[in-house]
């Protein structure tokens, strides 16, 4: 078999069928565009839920004289006993990593601090805030559940609060986003295989010709179906580079240029490009086997070797 030959075949059929082949390439491009954005999205998700689910914290307010639920503090403001053992217990529970006091003083300095420029921040003492105990845990997805319901309705403890139901909120409506983007890849994908199937065929028919003639040679099956191939993977490639392209293109944009610099997270909430790299690698590897195996089956059905 010589390899200029197919090659030489290929090009061909490349150059006859131009106008599909450029509707492959961009089909390929955009549906695996839209394949890698699904699973950056997803690895976005994940590094920002590691991070702040390792900053969410267990908080347990004390009971104080005023403004206090009298259902859950019937006896008034916590005592100097309650507020040891309620620290002490906290602090021996396996699932909490560290433990932090906040007394009234503490919280009123905070609160003025965010509230610096606000009305309310005047009509606020000391006396109105909470001393409280907040708590960082082993396990954020698994333990706060733990530790809340060991002190909820103890003596001296009002309440219990824990901002992983507000966490919850924010990542169930960006995993709606994943799944939709996700959707759309794999409609954009079945389009691609329609597609692949379209150019394999009108290819395959306009050189039925010089088919027989190779069959009538004695060329072997693989030697007639290559040049096919060679097609099927060329849309497929130059499909994936495209993807690349416009994944890096919208890393730096959207990820290094607008949202780092819009929204002040810690650096380890964002996709790296080392996620940008891999998922490349994905789509190509993904382009190349769907536009090759969906070609070879094309063949099978309609060339007839």
């Amino acid at each position: 078999m010589r390899i200029s030959l197919v090659v030489s075949e290929a090009a061909t059929g490349l150059r006859r069928n131009l106008t599909m082949t450029v509707a492959a390439v961009l089909v390929v491009g955009i549906a695996l565009t839209l394949l890698g954005t699904a699973n950056l999205i997803r690895q976005q998700i994940n590094e920002m839920q590691k991070f702040w689910l390792g900053k969410v914290e267990v908080s347990l307010f004390m009971c104080r004289d005023i403004d206090s639920d009298r259902a859950t503090c019937p006896d008034g403001a916590v005592t100097d006993a309650q507020r040891v053992a309620i620290q002490q217990d906290l602090q021996d529970l396996p699932q909490v990593k560290e433990v932090f006091y906040e007394s009234k003083e503490d919280a009123y300095k905070r609160f003025q601090e965010q509230f610096a420029n606000s009305e309310i921040a005047d009509n606020i003492t000391a006396d109105d805030m909470q001393e409280s105990f907040r708590a960082t845990l082993v396990d954020p997805e698994k333990d706060y559940n733990i530790v809340a319901s060991a002190f909820e309705g103890r003596p001296g403890v009002e309440n219990v609060v824990d901002m992983r139901s507000f966490f919850d909120t924010v990542f169930n409506v960006l995993n709606g986003f994943k799944v939709g983007a996700l959707g759309v890849a794999v409609i954009a994908l079945i389009a691609t295989v329609l597609l692949i199937v379209v150019v394999i065929r009108v290819a395959a028919f306009s050189r039925r010709r010089e088919t027989s003639i190779m069959r009538l040679v004695g060329a072997s099956n693989l030697y007639i179906q290559l040049p096919f191939l060679i097609e099927g993977a060329f849309a497929g490639f130059v499909g994936g580079v495209i993807a690349c392209m416009g994944l890096a293109l919208g890393k730096y944009l959207l990820i290094d240029r607008l949202f780092r610099q819009s929204f002040a997270f810690n650096e380890a909430s964002w996709i790296q490009w080392s996620h940008v790299f891999v998922t490349c690698g994905l789509v190509m590897t993904i382009g190349l086997l769907v536009s090759i195996v969906v070609s070879y089956l094309t063949l099978l059905k309609y060339l007839r070797v």
